[in-house]
């Protein structure tokens, strides 16, 4: 389960993904698959969630892992590694960055 918390000791990745509106629901399909079929069995994945904006033109994705270092490890695993290649060959572009959540606010 996803927990957005200062306090949680975990490596957030959010990529941005820029897409053609054709290509996004492809988009959104393979990162979710690639997240049921591969991602969330290895070690140190806590969980995705898979954006898309309402104009067809971004895809984010908001994973959690347990640690920058599991992060990195999975970016070694070449099955992760083909749905990386998948992804990026729909995207015109990406930015994935680890992040630290550093507010949370709540009403």
């Amino acid at each position: 389960m996803t927990t957005i918390s200062t306090d949680a000791p975990i490596a957030t990745l959010i990529n941005v993904f820029t897409v053609q509106p054709d290509r996004q629901r492809a988009l959104v399909d393979l990162l979710a698959h690639a997240t049921e079929e591969v991602m969330q069995h290895l070690p140190g994945f806590i969980s995705a969630n898979i954006h898309a904006s309402t104009d067809g033109t971004k895809v984010v994705n908001y994973a959690q892992w347990r640690s920058a270092e599991d992060f990195h490890a999975m970016l070694g695993n070449p099955t992760a590694r083909t749905h990386m290649q998948q992804a990026a060959e729909l995207a015109d572009h990406y930015e994935p960055h680890l992040h630290a959540v550093e507010s949370v606010h709540h009403r």
